[in-house]
């Protein structure tokens, strides 16, 4: 089959909306790919409800190799522990073929702020219990629980104020209504750029290229990384020689400098690598996130 395939073209269902940050990479990759395979790959947006309906149409579709998921890290971590009934099993219905690559998010204030390193944010959110406000910019989205996380590891208090997004919340940090807030680096670099946030930290576990001034978020509080990341998966049942040809082929196309240079611009680091280190590395999330949860008392809905 590895022989013959792709004869037609391939679907990759995306649980967002056409225009958001991850269907512009999964249209990168899927280009990309397309050019590889000679068939097409088209993109078909299934957004909403914490990735559900994308995530369902995918576990339902045929396991022939012709459709594909593109998987954000919040929809296999987050999702299962926060709705009652998710509608995919990740364990049982679907099938890990190959990263995309790794998403940190950066730590701000607002440039005029006294805060001028993590040190003092922690310093503050100390001496200030419950006074530190963070803006979510989503609830119960990665960079909200990083923020709550980040006062877990820390042992602090601070007081989260939710947004409806990043918009929002940056621009209630720009107005000082807030001292901080975690977002994704598409978010926050044109603020930090502009010279109207200070960057405070990453969230990877080392400095980012392009950052290289922005500590870690892990050599002022030990051990700590908070990780957005996005993937392919297929359905269960997909041909092994289709999950190892696709995983070559995406390895290889998000290795190209040029296509490095674009999802580095949206704030994303190639992570190439087998369809079983994927497996382990999603298992290492979901156990994080899981226990991240439980410790913040979030409740399924």
């Amino acid at each position: 089959m590895a022989q013959t395939w792709p004869s037609k073209p391939v679907r990759l269902i995306v649980p967002f909306p056409a225009g958001a940050a991850p269907d512009v990479i999964a249209r990168l990759v899927a280009d990309r790919l397309g050019t590889a395979w000679g068939q097409a790959v088209f993109v078909d947006n299934r957004p909403g409800a914490g990735g559900i309906p994308g995530m369902a149409a995918l576990v339902r579709s045929p396991a022939d190799g012709y459709t594909l998921g593109f998987v954000p890290a919040a929809v296999v971590t987050l999702t299962p522990e926060l709705y009652k009934n998710p509608q995919f099993n990740l364990d049982t219905d679907l099938v890990p073929v190959a990263a995309i690559g790794t998403s940190p998010m950066m730590i701000v204030v607002n440039q005029s702020s006294d805060i001028k390193t993590l040190a003092d944010l922690v310093k503050a959110a100390k001496a200030q219990p419950g006074k530190v406000n963070f803006a979510a910019a989503q609830t119960n989205s990665v960079p909200h629980l990083t923020g709550e996380m980040l006062g877990r590891a820390t042992g602090t208090s601070i007081f989260t104020v939710p947004y409806s997004g990043s918009a929002a919340a940056s621009t209630a940090l720009l107005a000082n209504e807030v001292a901080f807030t975690v977002d994704g680096l598409p978010a926050l670099t044109q603020y930090v750029k502009a010279g109207k946030f200070r960057a405070l930290a990453v969230t990877s576990h080392d400095r980012l290229p392009g950052f290289e001034n922005v500590p870690a978020a892990g050599e002022t509080v030990k051990g700590f990384e908070s990780l957005g990341w996005f993937s392919i998966y297929a359905p269960t049942g997909t041909p092994v020689s289709v999950i190892e040809q696709v995983n070559r082929d995406i390895n290889k196309v998000i290795q190209a400098p040029d296509l490095v240079a674009r999802l580095a611009d949206l704030g994303v680091y190639p992570k190439p690598g087998t369809p079983k280190a994927l497996g382990a590395f999603v298992q290492e999330q979901r156990s994080v996130w899981k226990k991240a949860v439980a410790d913040l008392g979030l409740q399924p809905q």
